[in-house]
């Protein structure tokens, strides 16, 4: 007899593949954030300032890869780099205010996309389905040994 977790794998799999209403692709279709600017503000913004390796660490990215990102990220205005609050000699990334309100308009655009998809879920449901999303992603977490930052 099969797990349901080939009933999750599936999922999953169609999960990755969809893009929320209003969205399309790795961008929203208004343009507000590429999808790795919006993972990497998130990050940034719960965690406080990084420094390329801690980023590189955090996502289990080469530093080539993060460059690039944070490269863009700043051209866009996104991010500032500045000297280690600690004192430390490596630079970290920090986000700024016009970083802030992007990735605040980003979350609420997906709120809203969220909201219509759940339109007819109870908030009950909504809850558990949270819950069961949190606890999927912390045990992949424990799993990599790279545990996420939660507000």
């Amino acid at each position: 007899m099969d797990r349901p977790t080939h009933e999750v794998e599936y999922e999953q799999m169609l999960l990755s593949r969809h893009g929320l209403p209003g969205q399309g692709g790795g961008r929203r279709r208004d343009g507000l954030l590429e999808r790795s600017a919006y993972i990497l503000l998130s990050r940034i913004r719960v965690q406080g300032p990084m420094s390329i390796g801690e980023l590189s660490e955090a996502f289990d990215l080469d530093v080539s890869t993060l460059n690039r990102q944070t490269t863009a990220a700043r051209r866009a205005g996104l991010v500032e780099r500045i000297p280690d609050p600690a004192g430390g000699m490596a630079r970290k990334f920090r986000i700024t205010e016009e970083g802030v309100r992007m990735l605040d308009e980003e979350r609420a655009g997906t709120v809203r996309a969220l909201d219509r998809v759940m339109a007819d879920w109870a908030d009950e449901d909504i809850a558990v389905f949270a819950a069961c999303l949190r606890r999927f992603n912390a045990g992949i977490e424990r799993l990599g040994g790279r545990p996420w930052p939660r507000p």
